[in-house]
């Protein structure tokens, strides 16, 4: 297959990176250790520019080709990782497993990371394309919205960026393989917080009681009905409940409930729907019962969606690299990804590069799949080369 010659001669370096970076995870924008390594390879590697503390924590390169772009044309193609690990106890017994208790890279993001630094490395000692390729490291994807700051901050038009791309590894696809869809990809996320009041007493006596429990128990079952009554059967959204805590004797009946879950939806329409009918169920069900229930909806991650064109450029990229066979049409996913505030602001493609038969994201057993460094290191190397044709 048809990878980059020096990616392979870069291969022991770019894993050692990697399984440094995996010793020592790091969480949301609380990834020090991580953006000074990765600032220090960008220099040593000759980066025109190395920027650090953009969203915080966030490490930005960027490497001039040979000669700039044709008045016109794509100028600039900023290619993004993320840092940040999970606070999940490993349980791998790898030599180079995580030196911290509690946390360990379960997403891979160590991987992303690695590749993004042999592409970089690369990318300076070839510079065999017309334009910049701006190679962003981003903090804080877990949940803490890095991307977001990051552009906050100027990332878009500080570095003048026309196209941005994004990558993830992904396990159950095979080494060699990539996966990518047009349009929606990963899913926007909400967050749902309920507090039931009700009115407690003894458990023999529910009658003078409001039980919150009960309440609860209706909310839940209520809430499901949404996905199953009110949502498109042809359309998608998810709305679990994980989190409900209420009491601690079995004979008294709490005064108090509280419930916690995720919405997970693929357009802003079926988004907002889904939003106005939970603030509904919730209002019905406080007046169907008596309790007082206090809602808060937080919007998260909105939905990543793939712009057609570039999804064409990643597509034959990808071709390139791993062969037509090996590049897979893929449904969207109902997980969320901050790449999207990113492909909001410019056009840009996210694709999965494939990890293998691995443990799932977020396992403690999971671990990046050395095997696939050449491959998503190639990718990068030949996106940039190929939109940016000298």
């Amino acid at each position: 297959m048809p990878i980059v010659n020096r990616v392979a001669d870069l291969q022991p370096d770019i894993q050692a990176w990697r399984r440094d970076i995996h010793q020592y995870p790091e969480l949301l924008y609380d990834v020090h250790r991580t953006a000074a390594f990765v600032a220090e390879r960008l220099r040593e590697f000759g980066c025109d520019e190395v920027a650090t503390g953009l969203g915080r924590t966030g490490v930005v390169g960027v490497i001039k080709g040979r000669k700039p772009a044709p008045k016109g044309d794509i100028k600039v193609i900023a290619l993004r990782a993320d840092m940040d690990a999970l606070p999940i106890e490993e349980a791998t017994n790898l030599a180079y497993a995580s030196r911290t208790p509690g946390k360990m890279h379960a997403c891979g993001h160590d991987g992303h990371t690695a590749m993004l630094l042999g592409a970089a490395r690369y990318l300076a000692e070839t510079r065999n394309f017309a334009g910049d390729a701006v190679v962003i490291f981003q903090p804080a994807e877990e949940g803490g919205a890095g991307a977001a700051a990051m552009i906050k901050d100027g990332l878009m038009d500080r570095f003048a960026i026309d196209q941005v791309y994004g990558m993830h590894n992904g396990p159950g696809i095979p080494v060699g393989s990539f996966a990518i869809r047009s349009g929606p990809i990963m899913a926007a996320t909400d967050a749902i917080d309920i507090r039931i009041e009700g009115l407690g007493g003894h458990a023999a006596r529910p009658h003078k009681c409001i039980d919150s429990v009960l309440v609860g128990a209706q909310l839940i079952t209520a809430l499901q009905s949404i996905v199953s009554r009110t949502i498109d059967p042809l359309e998608s959204a998810v709305i679990s409940m994980c989190e409900f805590h209420a009491g601690n004797a079995r004979n008294v009946i709490p005064q108090t409930a509280e419930l916690r879950g995720t919405v997970r939806t693929l357009t802003e329409e079926v988004r907002e729907l889904v939003e106005k009918r939970v603030r509904e169920v919730v209002a019905g069900v406080a007046q169907m019962t008596g309790a007082k229930i206090d809602l808060v909806y937080e919007p998260g991650y909105p939905v990543v969606v793939n712009h057609a064109s570039q999804t064409e450029v990643a597509t034959r990229v990808a071709k390139e690299i791993a062969g037509d066979a090996n590049v897979h049409e893929m449904p969207p996913l109902m997980g969320a990804e901050d790449f999207a505030y990113m492909l909001r602001q410019r056009p840009g493609a996210f694709i999965f590069c494939g990890n293998g038969n691995s443990a799932g994201l977020h396992h403690p057993a999971y671990n990046f799949n050395d095997d696939a460094i050449v491959y998503g290191t190639s990718y990068w190397i030949k996106l940039v080369e190929n939109t940016l044709a000298a």
